[in-house]
């Protein structure tokens, strides 16, 4: 039962990360884009509210629903949204009556802009709703050899989802977002049905039961509980570095190419590099790192990476550096680190495994996007360099690695 489980859930992980990951490379030229008009910031702001504004609304649904209920609704409404863009899309481009306003409204990338907002509330809710699954079924301490099998699972869905979206990167300046869209909504239809599967063939009838609570929880209990609170910390730390990193690099990149179709081809060939290696990494080493290095080790060392990763930029900022730097921190992140995250997020109580976990990944990875793209702008307007300010975020780093050190030793996690 356990192996069915397993291949079930990696299968789901797939077609979870091949439909985000479609429309991923999309995602990241249009934060380009925005950069070039200094709009990037003014993005993430609205994200970050958006999440904050979207997430009691899914712990309320959250407190009245069991899991087949979760994803049916919050999938069809990604899907829903899926389909309206690309609607939106059709009229924009075919209604010749409305060419005046297109020009004025989509070749200003203004629906581009709304997509990009939504990309990046898409991203981490489909993700984290399929983890609520996982973290629900392998609980116990032998499945940490688990989580590298369905990692890798995901890794095969980024592959995938990265080679379409190469293969459809010359229709972006004809067709725009329409092949995307379509491709990943499919991806995502499938997904949900295999969840709803998984769901009622491996939950016990006691465990089916709503999730109960209130609508507060998710936020409440970051408030109220130490071991949660230390998570949501580190997790925003995270974000924040991510997104200094990724800023810091979109200079790099615009220097490589000023045609979009090869900035998203780039982006892609990244995404093959990278999706190997983690999957190489996650079949082979995640079970021995996270079993004999441990989860405090992989907590700490995280924070190192990102000085070497910021000294790189601030020093030799090449290309090559940032195809390193990517390669470097995601193959850590997805082979080592998130399965760590997780397994101490299996360890929570089913409320925050449900709504906490979910929180997190929403709307604190988003803050601290914005953080991070703070950073770089108050770097801006007090007229350091932007080659200047992975140096200036080094410390941040350290600090980083002191809240995963402070996670380990709290007691709830310490047989991890």
């Amino acid at each position: 039962m356990k192996l069915k489980n397993l291949i079930l859930t990696s299968s789901l992980f797939f077609l979870v990360l091949s439909s985000w990951y479609v429309l991923r490379a999309v995602r990241n030229e249009l934060a380009v884009e925005n950069y070039d008009q200094n709009f990037l910031l003014i993005l993430l702001a609205f994200t970050s509210v958006v999440m904050l504004l979207i997430n009691p609304i899914y712990s309320w649904v959250v407190s009245r629903s069991n899991y087949k209920k979760i994803v049916v609704y919050c999938y069809s409404f990604l899907i829903s949204n899926l389909l309206i863009f690309f609607y939106i899309q059709q009229i924009l481009q075919s209604d010749p009556l409305t060419q005046e306003w297109v020009n004025s409204f989509y070749k200003s990338i203004w629906l581009n802009r709304v997509f990009y907002v939504w990309c990046n509330i898409y991203s981490f809710f489909v993700v984290s709703i399929f983890w609520v699954l996982v973290i629900n079924i392998f609980r116990d301490n032998k499945s940490k050899k688990l989580y590298g099998i369905i990692m890798a699972g995901g890794s095969l869905g980024a592959i995938f989802g990265s080679e379409l979206a190469i293969r459809l990167s010359e229709s972006y300046l004809s067709s725009g977002l329409e092949l995307f869209i379509l491709s990943s909504s499919v991806l995502l239809f499938l997904a949900m049905f295999l969840a709803i599967y998984i769901f009622n063939s491996t939950i016990s009838k006691s465990n089916q039961n709503n999730v109960g609570g209130k609508w507060s929880d998710a936020i409440s209990n970051i408030i109220s509980k130490r071991e949660v609170r230390l998570i949501a910390i580190y997790s925003w730390l995270f974000t924040a570095l991510m997104t200094i990193q990724w800023i810091s690099a979109i200079p790099i990149i615009q220097s490589y190419s000023d045609l979009s179709p090869e900035r998203i081809e780039l982006f892609g060939r990244i995404e093959q590099l990278v999706s190997p290696l983690t999957l190489i990494s996650q079949i082979f080493l995640t079970y021995i790192v996270i079993s004999y290095l441990g989860i405090r080790f992989i907590l700490i060392i995280y924070g190192f990476l990102f000085i070497i990763v910021f000294f790189l930029y601030g020093f030799f900022p090449f290309v090559g550096v940032v195809i390193f730097a990517q390669a470097t921190l995601r193959v850590f992140e997805y082979s080592f680190n998130k399965p760590s995250r997780e397994i101490v997020y299996s360890q929570l109580s089913k409320e925050d495994r449900y709504k906490s976990t979910v929180f997190i990944d929403t709307f604190l990875t988003r803050f601290g996007d914005l953080t991070g793209s703070t950073f770089i702008w108050f770097g801006k307007i007090m007229g350091l360099g932007i080659s200047i300010m992975p140096i200036v975020a080094m410390p941040f780093a350290a600090l980083f690695s002191l809240v995963g050190l402070k996670i380990s030793k709290d007691k709830k996690f310490k047989g991890l």
